[in-house]
């Protein structure tokens, strides 16, 4: 395999670290959000508010893979818990 191909180590070090500012950053456009909305026709609102919905959804499965992530840091990132 050419050097140039090999694929990366998978390293789980900073995950939690990196969903923790995607969790602010997402949280931080739906406040942004509302206030765009203010200056929106009703149907910006309604895309606006449908997208809010699905970041919502975003912030519930990234907090579930931050406990994820914590409990595989906690058990030394075991071999076989690796995806």
């Amino acid at each position: 395999m050419n050097k140039q191909n090999k694929p990366n180590p998978d390293n789980r070090t900073d995950n939690v670290e990196k969903l923790q500012d995607m969790v602010q950053n997402t949280i931080m456009n739906i406040e942004k959000s509302h206030e765009t909305m203010q200056c929106s026709t009703e149907e910006e609102r309604e895309a606006i508010m449908a997208k809010n919905a699905r970041r919502e959804d975003s912030l519930a499965a990234m907090r579930s893979e931050i406990k994820d992530e914590a409990h595989a840091r906690e058990t030394g990132y075991r071999e076989d818990e690796q995806r």
